[in-house]
Order: structure tokens, then C-alpha cells, then sequence
């Protein structure tokens, strides 16, 4: 084959691969039942990058999305499991807490901040039951407190921070949503003999790039975040 063949071939091949990735956020995610929820639903792809420059955009992005977790756990008070009845009581609360105390802080630091234009990432699971109900929340919740987790830390490392309150804030956020992925990730092994694999390997044994130290879960071997989606 000569090289005029080949460098047309690989040509053709990448302007291909650009267009599927241009639309590939624009293809609708489908609707989940009980025969589907199991598929995979969530490539990386289609996460919405979030841009946290400052504590402000901070506090406004993690208001809209602690909103919609809290929606989505109040669903599991239909589960027939007492392990995700109590899984979505705990986000109700804990959640609904920390959306009071992150208005409170906007109100008095920043008054009159427009909220942002929030892309829902979660399915709609008023309409689902039984297995689809907690397989689904469960396939969903794991990357939606992904996006959380990277918010707090990219604060932590390169935002703003103005106010120390906050930092303790996204420190509490990023730690405890991460020991509850651990969590929902033995769930979805134990009842559905499946997983949610983070699609790039473990920080390691040394802590947050920060220094700082995770929950106590955290472990060597954890599967974890790209790093990469938020410039570390």
C-alpha cells in the first residue's frame, strides 16, 4: 500500500472519529425499563464538563446538583430493599442540609448570582420498580457523584477559595460522596453481579493530589476518576 493510500486511509478514519464525537452529546439517552437498565448508559463521553474557576461557581454548580441527587433518593423510598431505602434517606438528608447551608453562603457572599443552566444527569425513575428502580439509581448515582467529587477537588486544587468554610465544605462533599460510590458499587456486585468501573486506574495509596487523605474506605486498587477530565 503506499503512503499516499495510507495517509488517505488514516485521514478519512480521524475526520470519521471527529464526527462521532461532535454529536455524540446530542443523542438522547434512552428511557430506562427493566430490561434495559442493565445496559451500560453512561460513557464518559456524555458527562458534562463542569468549569469550577471559583468558589462562587462552586457553591452555584454544586447547589443544582445536589438537587437533583436529592430528587432522584427520594424515588428509593419505593425500593423493596431496606439497604436502598436507607441509602436514599441518608442523600435526602445529608444533601438537602448542605443545599441549605450552600444558599445560605451564596446569599450572603454572592447576592444576586444567576443560577447556571444545569444538563440533568440522572433518569427518570418515577415510573420504575423492583430491580430497574435500584439498578438504575445505582448505574446513574456512581458517575453523578463522579462529577461532585471532581468538582470539590478541582475547588481544592486550583479554584478561588476566599472563605475557609468552603474548602472544609468541598473536603466533606468530595469524601463522603466517593465512600457512598464504594458503597453503591458493592451493591450493584452483590445484587446484580455487575459494576460501574471507573475507566481509569486508582490515585494510589498516597491520598488526593492535594495531600490530604481520603475516607477511610479508600484503599490501593480502588477504582476511580479520570483525573484527566479536570486538567490535574
Amino acid at each position: 500500500m503506499s503512503a499516499a493510500i495510507t495517509a488517505a486511509a488514516v485521514a478519512t478514519a480521524t475526520a470519521v472519529s471527529g464526527t462521532a464525537l461532535a454529536t455524540a452529546d446530542r443523542r438522547p439517552e434512552p428511557t430506562a425499563t427493566a430490561a434495559t437498565w442493565q445496559q451500560p448508559r453512561w460513557p464518559m463521553a456524555s458527562m458534562r464538563p463542569i468549569v469550577v474557576n471559583d468558589e462562587a461557581d462552586y457553591l452555584a454548580e454544586m447547589v443544582a446538583h445536589h438537587q437533583e441527587a436529592v430528587q432522584a433518593a427520594r424515588q428509593l423510598q419505593r425500593s423493596g430493599r431496606a439497604e436502598m431505602r436507607a441509602l436514599g434517606a441518608s442523600i435526602d438528608k445529608t444533601q438537602t442540609a448542605e443545599i441549605a447551608t450552600m444558599q445560605s453562603w451564596l446569599a450572603k457572599w454572592y447576592p444576586g448570582r444567576p443560577a447556571p443552566g444545569y444538563r440533568p444527569m440522572m433518569s427518570d425513575l418515577s415510573k420504575l420498580s423492583g430491580d430497574a428502580l435500584d439498578g438504575t439509581f445505582l448505574q446513574d448515582m456512581i458517575p453523578h457523584h463522579m462529577v461532585a467529587v471532581m468538582m470539590s477537588q478541582q475547588l481544592l486544587m486550583h479554584g478561588r477559595i476566599q472563605h475557609p468554610e468552603i474548602a472544609d465544605f468541598a473536603r466533606t462533599v468530595r469524601d463522603g460522596q466517593h465512600t457512598e460510590m464504594l458503597q453503591m458499587q458493592r451493591y450493584l456486585a452483590d445484587w446484580f453481579g455487575t459494576g460501574w468501573r471507573m475507566p481509569c486506574g486508582p490515585w494510589g495509596p498516597g491520598g488526593w493530589p492535594d495531600g490530604s487523605t481520603p475516607s477511610a474506605s479508600w484503599g490501593p486498587g480502588s477504582p476511580w476518576m479520570p483525573g484527566g477530565m479536570m486538567g490535574w
